[in-house]
């Protein structure tokens, strides 16, 4: 994760559960005068978008005295949905025998696109199954890891 979503993360945390909600992840999507914060909140009981209003309020606030981006960009909060993207060691353990889908910063098995099944996840290692192959990969290669829901 980069320096700047992790004090993003960081900064972000407490008012978000200050409302009962979990900080999910977030991404820092810079591309000049339109770049994105995306900030993904959960609940047991579900997001609703009440629940996306009142953080995005509560989160620009935040934003506005800190001042930690200093080019435009536009906020957006959502749930993580059923295809959420997975940020942290934590969230790819709770997903063990489920299908993802991850992008890599370098390649593994001649390959920087995997969709496989999470066996495990060691320290910041994470094991999937691709095509009947055991595969480990450092959570640092991971670019964007997403789950693939099941209907």
């Amino acid at each position: 994760m980069a320096t700047i979503e992790k004090k993003l993360e960081e900064m972000l945390k407490s008012p978000v559960e200050a409302l009962g909600h979990r900080l999910w992840g977030l991404e820092y999507i810079q591309a000049g005068k339109h770049s994105t914060l995306r900030v993904y909140i959960d609940n047991d009981k579900g997001i609703f978008i009440e629940d996306c209003a009142e953080t995005s309020r509560q989160i620009s606030a935040v934003l506005d005295v800190e001042d930690p981006i200093s080019t435009e960009y536009t906020l957006e909060v959502s749930s993580p949905g059923v295809d959420r993207p997975l940020f942290s060691s934590e969230q790819y353990a709770s997903y063990i025998d489920e299908t993802v889908k991850i992008q890599l910063t370098m390649p593994v098995a001649g390959s920087r696109n995997l969709k496989g099944t999470v066996i495990g996840v060691e320290g910041q290692m994470l094991t999937i199954s691709v095509d009947g192959n055991e595969l480990i990969i450092a959570l640092d290669n991971i670019r964007r890891g997403n789950l693939i829901a099941k209907f």
